[in-house]
């Protein structure tokens, strides 16, 4: 399963949901602000700043912004090149202009951290690196170099030289902090997004295949009794037409493809329509269905009901996010397995409970906590990588598969066989342990009463 296949976003994609709009708004902020702050320490506080140049710095960022309005559409989104070269821009033209009135002695030279942390919620790691090397580099430039601030009686309005090292190591601290901060959470929302998303299309795919199977048995069962009388019809004109050779044959054709059909809607689908009856299984029998698919996969895969009687087993519902949840389970069980994979089913008065082991070399111990977060595509150690380089995957098996059980009700816990002293199986290395445990009430119908009837079977549609 692959990105593509999931139509999932990398970060550079991401980049291209930000509006051009949205960047000149905040621009026109930005500009208003500077433009007021001028004002302010002109006409207030008697500053004597560099107008010329000041209000130069703040024309180039109007002019540009009344460029990127008049020369392209309003509903254009930035490729994250474009989004970067904004960004860049603005941390330019703020220390620009921090550089005009004052460098760090100035108290807005904070407001360089905030391209800086837009970069680090948009952009990939490599240009979020550049706009913060830019970024510290400017300021360190300004802490030794910049106008000075002066009103107009002369005084000069300097911070103390261990006030400006401190304002420059309190901004070179947060340009990181926030950076990393910001990044880290917004790759997890995305991340998260993305695995919500996936778990979504899988279920909702397990549940086209579903219902598609009952359509096909429908078919199946209603087209069961017009073949059966071309069956019967051909095989009388084939005894009716001995005398004519030609007619005959073309009669053998209509049986044969009569009987094509049926086996055809036959392996198209299970036979019956939607009963009730089907809703349920078994837990066993459902267990097999979902190991099913990976059973001709080179690993051997067991089914055990150990010191349980499998007659006295309970009747469960065939949910899809029962079916597709064990079914990465033991997936994810058979590509780390060495030859094979264990599977138990248990059961109480009060709990439902499948317990799924391997003969691999169990989960990395400093990632067990974390097992079931999104995109999480290591299991084992980076020597797997060498012995087993085929193996590809996005880290959402186990997450889909935790996802759609805690639906159903269900709780997962992870484990290694040796930290549990789990007993060796013919001297096989003990591996990784998966345990679905469901509140019986959750997973197993109630019984109906003796002699009551389920209910009026249901037909899908088309």
């Amino acid at each position: 399963m692959s990105q593509t296949d999931l139509g999932l976003l990398d970060e550079g994609q991401r980049s291209n949901f930000i509006r051009l709009r949205t960047m000149i708004l905040l621009r026109w902020v930005a500009i208003g602000g500077q433009l007021i702050a001028i004002t302010v320490a002109q006409q207030l506080y008697d500053l004597r700043l560099e107008l010329g140049l000041c209000y130069l710095a703040v024309g180039v960022s109007v002019i540009g912004n009344l460029v990127a309005m008049f020369v392209f559409p309003e509903n254009k989104r930035l490729s994250e090149t474009e989004n970067f070269l904004m960004v860049m821009f603005d941390i330019l033209q703020l220390c620009a202009l921090l550089f005009l009135t004052g460098g760090l002695n100035n108290p807005f030279s904070i407001l360089v951290l905030g391209p800086v942390t837009t970069s680090a919620a948009v952009l990939s790691l490599r240009p979020t690196i550049v706009l913060n090397a830019t970024a510290f580099a400017l300021i360190s430039l300004m802490a030794f170099v910049h106008f000075p601030l002066r009103t107009y009686d002369g005084t000069t309005l300097e911070l103390p030289r261990v006030f400006i090292f401190g304002q420059w190591v309190a901004i070179t601290i947060a340009l990181v902090f926030i950076s990393v901060y910001a990044r880290r959470i917004t790759r997890e929302m995305n991340a998260m997004s993305d695995a919500l998303t996936a778990t979504q299309m899988a279920l909702s795919r397990a549940q086209k295949l579903n219902d598609l199977g009952g359509v096909v048995a429908a078919a199946a069962h209603e087209l069961g009794t017009p073949l059966a009388t071309i069956k019967l019809t051909s095989a009388e004109l084939i005894d009716d037409l001995d005398d004519h050779p030609d007619l005959q044959e073309d009669a053998r054709l209509i049986r044969d493809q009569a009987d094509r059909c049926r086996d055809i809607l036959r392996s198209m689908g299970r036979a019956g329509k939607d009963d009730l009856h089907l809703r349920q299984a078994p837990l066993t029998e459902v267990i097999r269905e979902a190991a099913e698919p990976h059973e001709n996969r080179g690993k051997e895969i067991s089914l055990d009901t150990p010191g349980l009687d499998p007659f006295e087993q309970p009747q469960i519902l065939r949910r899809p996010e029962v079916i597709h949840g064990l079914r990465n389970l033991v997936q994810n069980a058979v590509d780390f397995a060495r030859c094979q994979v264990w599977v138990e089913a248990l059961w109480d008065e009060t709990t439902v409970t499948v317990r799924i082991l391997d003969d691999g070399d169990g989960y990395p111990p400093h990632l067990i906590g974390r097992l079931g977060d999104p995109l999480m595509r290591r299991r084992r150690s980076e020597t797997d990588r060498l012995t087993r380089p085929e193996y590809e995957g996005m880290g959402l098996g186990l997450f889909i598969a935790k996802t759609l059980l805690e639906r159903s009700g269900a709780e997962l816990s992870f484990a290694n066989g040796a930290d549990l002293n789990e007993p060796s199986r013919e001297g096989a290395p003990r591996g990784a342990i998966v345990e679905v445990v469901w509140p019986r009430h959750s997973i197993v119908p109630p019984r109906p009463e003796p002699g009551a009837p389920l209910g009026e079977n249901q037909r899908f549609e088309a």
